[in-house]
């Protein structure tokens, strides 16, 4: 089955000889460059252009064309490349489009040589840019992987090419739209609209305003949320997949567009379409009117139709996907990046207007008779008066956006699964341990000061691709900073276990295990949750000889599945290693960690997620300042996150600073320990 890929999300490649296909609504520049383990391009001899088509193991087009065909031989590439970035750009000089906004939005594929397409990527949200950084085929642990990124650049060729750490990157970008400006006139044109009985539909339009402003309203990079912080975000990111807050994004970085910030196609802000009436027999088309889709998901639950004049009315799963979670999920991520750029499309507004009142000011106070008697104040009142106009209407607008959204999401919280709920969502009072692992899990909500209570959910992909960290000092942030210490780090070590308790209630029963290394015994509150439904894989850890013993058991997990899946050899495992997922929750680092459990604590932090051992960490990281830079890779390997409410989380699309809200149960509730009592019930149930 073809993966969808949304911004930020990443799939693992069958095969190493493989063919990328480019399909654009304009003649677009295709070309690509190698990395090294860090990116870096380390001169013009490591890309593949126009001018210079051929490179081991990589071949290009060599014009611009509105379709193209790029050939990958991974096993050929050299050895001291890591990372192969497929890069598209506008051609200069020429009657045709000078930004991806306005032109369909380009569509890429990665196929085997047979055709079979392995993963595809449409870069919707794009708006100013002129070049891109489509896909990247990058190796992570002898494995090679394809990440959709769609991070455009307004500035163009050159500075998407500074941005890969080359050297003379205007000059090569000069020649690169030289060389194509000689080959124009053999261009490709772009091929004719295919009918849905011929193929799918790939293109989607343009951005575009449907609300016409005085002001200009530049729209921002679309790039993803991390979670992410949001992502989305970019975050992320995104849903939010953690601005990737990069969301997102999905979230994508919370988590995107297309599918979740995953599979399936995106989902981004587009040209609204009403939704079509309902015909006696007819399909309905259910796209979001802000939100546009490769192509049609599976019918979700009708809307009512909208009243004439009246925007419509929300519906939940309204995206692409596979499955209803699916759906939500892109969902999700679609909300994200909508909210991230309504705000930023209102505060380009109110800089905008800010701006036009001081050249007014300018321009009227710069002669000295007007300096004099009314005629100076009448001039500061116009040009105020004209800011606050500019403002109101931007306001306006942002207020409808806004509305829209927040009934979306007051359509969508209901519906969304355990995985993707907050605590007090009734779903988990009738939650039911699954067969089959979602996609995603929340970890918290995003906002932004616009509108404090819309509320927008960050998701994090599973199985987690990198571990979390909840910082527990009082420098965290400004509400970290008003709080007692010993209240901080029981907050912190309670998040922890709301994290803990909703993967095990979201893994199927055996394949997950919460390890915990409490070295001072200090967190026996917060933990007796877990211990007393007797989840945990043992007792917590104490005293330097239990930090050593679950440090040395969960790094021979890691050594001996590294070494089985290199060897293919995954049948010679020994009969008593648990291969499922596990998670090591360490409490109060690094206090009863000597430099030996350092160094295997941060070796389980990179090599762990790639066979599935997991670290969830709450720290101070001033706690662990003595150890100086050392431990730098560790904590940015880390998603951090808070057990107060902070704005650390920034999105990659527009720079936003996300308020992150840590999961909380609702006061009085038994919400966590009757999850906890389903996963020992369904445990026991499948005889683990």
């Amino acid at each position: 089955m073809t993966a969808e890929l949304v911004r930020g999300q990443n799939h693992t490649l069958p095969q190493t000889r493989l063919e990328i296909r480019v399909s654009a609504g304009s003649p677009v520049v295709a070309g690509a460059t190698l990395g090294d383990e860090n990116g870096t391009v380390r001169g013009v001899e490591w890309i593949a252009h126009p001018g210079a088509h051929r490179l081991p193991g990589l071949e290009v087009s060599r014009q611009a064309a509105a379709g193209h065909r790029l050939a990958v031989d991974l096993e050929a590439l050299p050895d001291e490349v890591h990372r192969v970035t497929v890069l598209l750009a506008l051609p200069t000089g020429v009657d045709g489009p000078t930004r991806f906004g306005a032109t369909a939005a380009p569509f890429v594929a990665v196929t085997g040589l047979d055709g079979t397409e392995i993963a595809t990527f449409t870069l919707t949200g794009l708006d100013a840019e002129s070049a891109v950084s489509a896909l990247e085929l990058y190796r992570r642990q002898g494995a090679w992987k394809v990440r959709a990124v769609g991070q455009g650049y307004a500035a163009g060729l050159a500075e998407m090419l500074a941005d890969q750490g080359l050297a003379g990157a205007a000059e090569l970008a000069a020649s690169i739209q030289e060389a194509v400006a000689r080959s124009l006139a053999r261009s490709v044109a772009p091929p004719p609209p295919r009918t849905p009985e011929g193929d799918r539909v790939r293109h989607a339009s343009g951005p575009s305003d449907p609300h016409p402003e005085t002001a200009p309203q530049p729209q921002p990079t679309a790039h993803p949320p991390t979670v992410h912080q949001p992502t989305a975000p970019q975050s992320a990111t995104h849903p939010p997949t953690a601005p990737q807050p990069q969301v997102p994004a999905h979230p994508s970085a919370v988590p995107q567009p297309a599918a979740p910030a995953h599979p399936p196609t995106g989902t981004g802000p587009g040209t609204p379409t009403a939704p079509a009436a309902p015909t006696a027999g007819g399909p309905i088309n259910y796209a979001h009117p802000r939100r546009q889709h490769a192509a049609p998901p599976p019918p979700p639950p009708a809307a009512p139709p909208a009243e004439p004049g009246q925007a419509p009315q929300p519906v939940a799963g309204d995206a692409t996907g596979w499955s209803m979670d699916e759906r939500l999920y892109n969902q999700i991520w679609g909300m994200f990046e909508d909210l991230a750029r309504a705000a930023a499309a209102y505060r380009s507004a109110v800089d905008f207007a800010e701006s036009r009142m001081g050249q007014e000011l300018d321009r009227s106070l710069s002669d000295p008779r007007n300096r004099i008697g009314g005629t100076g104040d009448r001039a500061r009142e116009e040009a105020r008066a004209k800011r606050d106009e500019l403002i109101a209407r931007a306001r306006e607008v942002l207020d409808r956006d806004l509305a829209q959204l927040a009934a979306e999401a007051a359509v969508v919280e209901p519906a969304l699964p355990a995985a993707y709920a907050g605590w007090d969502n009734p779903v988990w009072h009738a939650h039911r341990i699954p067969m089959e692992l979602p996609m995603a899990l929340r970890i918290g909500d995003l906002h932004l000061p616009e509108r404090t209570d819309l509320r927008i959910p960050l998701l994090v992909r599973l199985p987690l691709e990198r571990g979390i960290w909840v910082d527990s000092g009082r420098t965290a942030s400004e509400a970290a900073a008003l709080m007692d210490t010993d209240r901080l780090r029981r907050l912190a070590m309670e998040t922890a276990v709301l994290h803990a308790a909703r993967l095990l209630a979201v893994y199927p029963p055996g394949e997950f295990s919460v390890h915990v290394i409490d070295p001072a015994g200090s967190a026996a509150g917060s933990l007796a949750p877990l211990v007393d439904a007797g989840v945990l894989a043992g007792p917590p850890a104490a005293g330097p000889g239990g930090v050593a013993s679950v440090l040395a058991h969960l790094t021979r997990r890691v050594d001996l599945v590294q070494m089985a899946v290199r060897a293919g050899a995954a049948d010679a495992l020994p009969p008593d290693l648990d291969t499922g997922e596990q998670l090591l929750v360490v409490n109060d680092f690094p206090h009863g960690f000597d430099d030996r459990a350092v160094t295997q604590l941060r070796y389980l932090a990179d090599e762990g997620p790639s066979v599935g051992v997991h670290l969830l960490m709450v720290a101070d990281r001033e706690d662990a300042s003595a150890y100086g830079p050392v431990l730098d890779p560790l904590w940015r390997s880390l998603l951090r996150i808070t057990p107060v409410a902070d704005n650390h989380l920034a999105d990659p699309w527009v720079g936003h600073a996300w308020t992150y809200e840590p999961p909380a149960t609702p006061p009085g509730s038994r919400v966590l320990e009757q999850v906890l009592a389903a996963v020992t019930a369904a445990r026991r149930a499948a005889g683990h």
